[in-house]
């Protein structure tokens, strides 16, 4: 099921939580608004900056759930069970809150249909989203890739998060959803240069001497590049890739896009440049990109989108390849290491390097 675009309830219908034993039949059925006579909990994922976990839901007078308009299995999302290390992710909670309580109605991008959403303060960093699960849709897998098909269809849903609040200024006035300043993007060129030269240092012998030298120019345009196009905005995920796509297996199903936590304002070709560069080969990037960049266009027009011209479409796209090597370098050296985790990075830098290089995205940059 995907968002039916409702404002979904939050603490003021029930308490935020922060346990799986907190998901009682009393917690869920002020949450969903409906009476719920029985939970089955189970965790899953790795939990690494929050808690997974899958709900069974029965519903009162022997009905199904899904004739409550409530699937039989939901996705309840919460914090990390580490207490000390919630605050310091508030700023990740908060902002997948603030896309399905506050964004999400407004949009027409695919995403997980959400039924409850609430965030606490800073100081304890609790949240807690209910989501319907997304079965038979599987997670994509980063070091796979995407088929040119499926990214086709996550570049044309991508178009659902950017086309209906294009350039709408009154993004700036949702609490929560940041869009980032000058110092901000200050502070981001000065840390560029040591997050390159330690991902070089310890990985750069699995890239190219081509992917190399890309990597070696990007501290010196990281800055100039955050800073330009401001004049195009939208809501941005900033992290749209096969990992954070929702997948049929058969391929009869449309795809969901999760994972909301690095939402911004930004210029929308940062992500599609993203999708693109990162989650497909480079031999299906260079075959498929045109195409998809092009129907990517066409859904935003259909989405309202005005004076924005293809070869536009394209300028941007090409300006925003350095989103894979930014994005890329920091989740590397920030994130939690495993060996799956250098691979992905490895496999990401180089998709995007690439690009970058055969599209001479850093003189697109230069030239702003």
């Amino acid at each position: 099921m995907t968002s039916d675009h409702s404002v979904p309830a939050g603490a003021d219908s029930a308490p935020i939580i922060g346990s799986a034993e907190e998901i009682t039949v009393e917690w869920l059925s002020a949450a969903l608004g409906t009476e719920v006579t029985a939970v089955a909990v189970a965790p899953v994922g790795t939990g690494q900056l929050g808690t997974g976990l899958l709900v069974d839901v029965t519903t009162a007078e022997g009905r199904g759930a899904e004739e409550a308009d409530v699937p039989a299995r939901l996705f309840v999302k919460l914090p990390t069970a580490d207490v000390g290390m919630r605050p310091l992710v508030h700023g990740v909670y908060r902002a997948e809150v603030v896309f399905y309580r506050d964004l999400a109605p407004t949009l027409a991008i695919r995403a997980p249909r959400c039924h409850y959403a609430a965030i606490g303060d800073e100081g304890t960093g609790e949240f807690t989203l209910v989501l319907d699960d997304a079965a038979p849709r599987v997670q994509g897998d980063q070091l796979a890739g995407l088929t040119p098909a499926q990214a086709l269809d996550c570049a044309v849903n991508l178009a659902g998060l950017h086309g209906p609040r294009w350039c709408d200024p009154t993004l700036d006035a949702i609490p929560g959803l940041p869009r980032p300043s000058a110092e901000d993007n200050a502070a981001l060129d000065e840390m560029a240069g040591p997050t390159v030269e330690a991902f070089l240092a310890e990985l750069g012998h699995r890239l190219s001497d081509e992917e190399r030298a890309v990597c070696a120019e990007l501290p010196s345009l990281v800055g100039r590049w955050a800073n330009g196009r401001r004049e195009r905005f939208a809501p941005i995920h900033q992290d749209f890739r096969a990992d954070n796509m929702l997948v049929a297996p058969s391929g009869d199903l449309p795809s969901l896009a999760v994972d909301f936590q690095t939402m911004t304002i930004g210029l929308p070709g940062r992500d599609l440049a993203f999708l693109l560069s990162t989650s497909l080969s480079p031999e299906d990037r260079r075959a498929h990109e045109d195409a998809i960049v092009a129907a990517y266009h066409e859904a935003l027009l259909g989405h309202g989108v005005t004076d924005y011209d293809l070869d536009t479409c394209r300028d941007d796209y090409v300006y925003g390849l350095l989103q894979g090597p930014v994005i890329g370098t920091f989740g590397w050296l920030y994130g939690s290491r495993t060996e799956r985790g250098d691979d992905m990075f490895v496999t990401m830098m180089r998709g995007a390097a690439r690009a970058i290089a055969d599209h001479d995205a850093l003189d697109v940059v230069r030239r702003g």
